[in-house]
């Protein structure tokens, strides 16, 4: 990565936008769960249903990603605090748990044949997570190219993954609408699970070492 020079007050401008991205991540986190949960049980569609629910569980590695910030804050070279591996087992745990809920809720879904009312605020909802998430990722690679941090730009990195799931849930939701496939919210709930699944696993490889995100390989 290619050193960029800064002084303190420039330093302190991104440190204070990296945090303002921070706590953005988290109120947008939360606002998108209470949305997609509850569009997701009045439409019967589970796969926006698990979207939502991811959502509040990202909230959760969202308070370890603002402790992040304001660890590197104060030194930039410092290793992963007690807290922040917390908050990553916590989060791998969760989102463990939500496979499961997501795997047993297709296969039900498969068995019974069971169709959304509409999917039409999936597609809504995964359009609106995918061009704020690429914004996201913009800001944090800018900040983190400035401040020559290899955690913050790990983190945007490790967004890219909110990306691909915002696009497994507009294929599907879009297929849905488009045709009527009555199988197509149920893959999409899969394709959830997969990412779900692969999120877990990096959490907990996180909060075994002080690597960053691996999002990439």
């Amino acid at each position: 990565m290619e050193a960029i020079t800064i002084n303190s007050k420039q330093e302190k401008k991104w440190y204070d936008l990296a945090f303002a991205l921070a706590i953005f991540t988290i109120l947008y986190n939360l606002a998108e769960g209470i949305i997609a949960t509850w569009f997701g049980y009045e439409d019967e569609t589970l796969a926006l249903f698990g979207f939502g629910v991811d959502s509040f569980i990202e909230l959760i590695s969202g308070v370890g990603i603002m402790f992040m910030v304001i660890r590197i804050r104060q030194n930039p070279h410092s290793n992963r605090s007690d807290f922040e591996k917390t908050a990553l087992k916590i989060t791998g745990v969760s989102f463990y748990i939500l496979v499961v809920g997501l795997l047993l809720s297709s296969i039900l879904v498969f068995y019974t044949g069971r169709t959304p009312e509409t999917t039409f605020w999936g597609v809504v909802i995964s359009t609106i997570s995918i061009i704020v998430m690429l914004a996201l990722i913009y800001g944090k690679i800018k900040t983190g190219k400035k401040l020559n941090s290899d955690a913050i730009l790990a983190d945007a990195n490790c967004t890219k993954v909110c990306i691909y799931m915002s696009i497994v849930l507009l294929i599907s939701s879009a297929i849905y609408v488009l045709t009527g496939f009555k199988y197509a919210d149920a893959l999409g709930t899969l394709g959830l699970a997969w990412f779900s699944f692969k999120e877990g696993k990096e959490c907990f490889e996180k909060a075994a070492s002080n690597k960053h995100c691996d999002c990439d390989h």
